[in-house]
């Protein structure tokens, strides 16, 4: 054979074989990677080599890996790709991730293991390939033998979760249906719904390619719950509020006819000073916390809020204080804390808080004793307990409204959701 034959047909054959490794793009789709290098990839805990492209795949070799995560951050999606897995190969998808901490607790891993293995003979059920580690098992028996490439679809739309191994739908769950603290006080990143994808590397061969990902709709309009919340405002009236009476030992020791009397003051008191505007609460700074109508238990609480300058206020949870708001600028410290611990922590682990004058999210999160926060999707408290600032040898009240706060400042809420947890 000529060398002119010879170098053309090593060129259709290197093309053929980075079109099987990209694959043909759906529309809709947009391929996470170029089957070259790792642009739009970042590595985060590197070990060894890290990641390689090795003829149009991405490899975590056995004496590499780290978290590869994408640049870009997801929301809902569908994401496709293929995978071959060694003999014993362990890895993972992260979903909704953020670049620090371990994915399978920060965000979400989903399980990619050759678990057929005689290395992997006693497993836990959601250990398995397709699982989401450490909260739903996948179902068994779909995964191609170790060497061969599988084909796979995560979809992550909103609190569903849905994975499909070469065809099949092997799990298919939703999020708001856990109800065990344990297992969501150890997973606090299952509560978010924005991070990065990542490929989790524990040091062994894996190879993926074709990835490709759809982006889904993911609605924000104010004062409309996600699915499986009930909102607290409805963007037009104070309908399920009430205004502060006293603390709750003082309250419980009311009569039925003095507390009534005291609660129609307190009503027309937030009458007064809490306002409706543009589909905003709006405190003029004069009056009391506002309340909940409703007590709660365990629960996921969503929150949006605004100060301005030398503004504080917070969230009291089952009638006690507090997760705190305020200046982070004019009080040196961020927003999220439970401010009136005295023997656990209470302050954030960092400084999550957008600009003064900005809207800010909580996501808050109440089992038991423990409380776990979001602020602007930054993990700020993470499972500590809350202490009873009314009555310090007792511990937390079991149930109690919820109330936006005030310190003599102007503050704007809205998007107030609260999803309640059953055991």
């Amino acid at each position: 054979m000529s060398v002119s034959k010879y170098f053309g047909l090593a060129v259709v054959t290197a093309a053929l074989s980075l079109s099987t490794a990209l694959g043909a793009v759906e529309e809709g789709f947009t391929s996470l990677f170029n089957g070259k290098d790792l642009t739009g990839w970042q590595l985060v805990g590197k070990h060894g080599p890290g990641y390689l492209v090795e003829d149009g795949v991405i490899v975590c070799p056995a004496n590499g890996g780290g978290n590869l995560f994408t640049e870009k951050e997801y929301s809902n999606f569908i994401l496709r790709f293929e995978v071959k897995i060694s003999p014993a190969g362990n890895n993972g998808i992260g979903i909704r991730a953020p670049l620090q901490g371990d994915a399978a607790y920060s965000g979400m891993e989903i399980q990619v293991l050759d678990n057929e293995h005689k290395a992997y003979e006693k497993l836990q059920p959601w250990q398995y390939h397709g699982s989401v580690y450490g909260i739903f098992p996948a179902k068994r028996g779909y995964l191609n033998d170790a060497d061969q490439w599988n084909t796979e679809e995560i979809v992550a739309d909103g609190r569903k979760i849905k994975v499909t191994l070469n065809g099949t739908v092997i799990l298919d769950a939703d999020l708001n249906s856990v109800s065990d603290p344990g297992v969501i006080l150890s997973h606090p990143g299952m509560l978010r719904d924005t991070g990065h994808i990542g490929l989790l590397g524990h040091s062994s061969h894996v190879e993926f390619r074709n990835i490709r990902i759809k982006e889904l709709p993911y609605s924000t309009q104010d004062n409309v719950a996600p699915e499986g919340f009930t909102a607290l405002f409805n963007g037009k009236d104070l309908d399920g509020w009430k205004g502060l009476v006293a603390d709750p030992p003082t309250r419980a020791k009311m009569s039925a006819e003095t507390l009534a009397e005291a609660q129609a003051k307190a009503d027309q008191r937030m009458r007064d000073h809490w306002k409706v505007v543009d589909g905003t609460l709006e405190f003029d700074g004069k009056g009391d916390s506002l309340c909940t109508i409703k007590d709660y238990a365990d629960f996921e609480m969503l929150v949006d809020w605004k100060i301005l300058p030398k503004g504080d206020s917070g969230i009291y949870l089952r009638g006690s204080p507090q997760v705190q708001i305020w200046d982070p600028e004019n009080f040196k410290l961020g927003s999220g804390g439970l401010y009136n611990n005295e023997k656990n922590p209470s302050k954030p682990t960092v400084d999550a808080d957008n600009p003064v004058g900005e809207w800010n999210s909580f996501r808050i999160l109440m089992m038991g004793e423990k409380v776990t926060i979001y602020l602007n999707n930054v993990l700020v408290v993470n499972n500590v307990t809350m202490e009873n600032y009314w009555e310090r040898n007792k511990p937390i009240y079991p149930t109690g409204q919820l109330e936006l706060q005030n310190h003599g400042n102007n503050l704007w809420f809205k998007n107030v959701y609260v999803r309640e947890i059953k055991k």
